[in-house]
């Protein structure tokens, strides 16, 4: 990105930068251009560090991470109907344990980033699923500012998992995608440009209104529920999304029944959004992506020979909860990114 500042003017500011200990100015690499090389800089990644949140049915998620991006602990709690109070109280122990593990000052906190399984209705409220309902419909910014002693970013957690690809995944090296979310329900996010697009409503890839009068969708509490009356039995997404054997009775023949809606759904992404790529998250097996993939209906002909730009399906190779990760990137991207 150009901008309109002078040399001077640039130098006067990363000089200030290094003083207060946000970046780092190293030896100077010879060879990208004329007269004398500039230093190279760096990220001070302990000026600053941030915390991601996620909320699903059956387990929170938590990601520490500095200034510069780097993961530097990862942690969960398990969520099995307990208050909502006594699930951030076991999230803040997890937290301090983090924090004490990587030797971090409190007070190099920049904030939190919350995300959760659930559409946005106003304020800092979501309405999220059943197992949920206890989180649903509240003010969760002032609650979670409070249980945590810091400023806090509430999103969706399809809308982080799409933030977590953006930066660390396929948004790499392609601006432009949709990401699905695969959980106890089906959401996802559209990243465009590189930017999450949220939407005038908040609610940009929440991809559910399309999946309306109970047609069947790919929500993974589906798939859990036709296991087991096969003789499957799954405690949990986590349980499902760890032991997923895509030859289980009943696996194939739920994919069949679901693929029509899929397809749509894909048809109308291409249609109104244009993405480079659509990509495969959440909590979603990878053989049960690679299975979805394999359904995607081939493209229209082309025209006079020359067909559409082609959309490219991507499994996510995110490790751990991306919907964490994300959540701790917002902070940071927001304020200093």
């Amino acid at each position: 990105m150009r901008s309109e500042l002078t040399q001077q003017s640039v130098h006067r500011l990363l000089d200030q930068l290094s003083e207060r200990g946000i970046i780092g100015l190293g030896e100077p690499k010879p060879g990208l251009g004329k007269g004398q090389p500039s230093p190279m800089l760096s990220l001070n990644g302990a000026y600053a560090h941030s915390i991601g949140i996620s909320v699903n049915t059956d387990i929170m998620g938590i990601c520490l991470m500095d200034l510069a991006g780097t993961v530097l602990g990862q942690g969960t709690v398990s969520l099995h109907g307990q208050p909502v109070a006594e699930a951030l109280q076991q999230a803040g122990e997890v937290i301090a344990g983090l924090r004490n593990a990587s030797s971090l000052d409190p007070a190099r906190c920049f904030g939190f980033g919350f995300a959760i399984a659930g559409y946005f209705v106003g304020g800092t409220r979501y309405n999220a699923s059943l197992p949920l309902h206890d989180w649903s419909l509240i003010e969760l910014g002032p609650l979670l500012s409070e249980a945590f002693r810091g400023p806090v970013w509430v999103h969706n957690g399809g809308s982080t998992g799409a933030v977590a690809e953006a930066l660390f995944g396929v948004g790499r090296h392609i601006p432009h995608f949709a990401y699905l979310s695969f959980n106890y329900g089906f959401g996802g996010g559209i990243v465009s440009d590189g930017d999450l697009l949220v939407g005038g409503n908040g609610n940009a890839g929440e991809w559910g209104p399309i999946f309306k009068n109970k047609v069947p969708r790919p929500a993974l509490e589906l798939l859990i529920e036709r296991l087991r009356a096969n003789g499957i039995t799954i405690n949990s997404i986590t349980h499902l999304q760890r032991q997923f054997d895509p030859n289980w009775p009943a696996v194939a023949d739920w994919v069949d029944e679901v693929a029509p809606y899929y397809n749509r759904l894909v048809d109308s992404i291409i249609g109104v959004f244009d993405p480079q790529a659509i990509v495969f998250g959440g909590q979603v097996p990878p053989a049960l992506a690679e299975m979805f993939i394999a359904r995607t209906d081939p493209p229209e002909p082309a025209r006079y020979g020359v067909p559409r730009p082609a959309v490219k399906l991507i499994v996510s190779e995110i490790k751990g909860d991306a919907s964490a990760l994300g959540a701790a990137a917002v902070p940071l991207k927001a304020e200093f990114f």
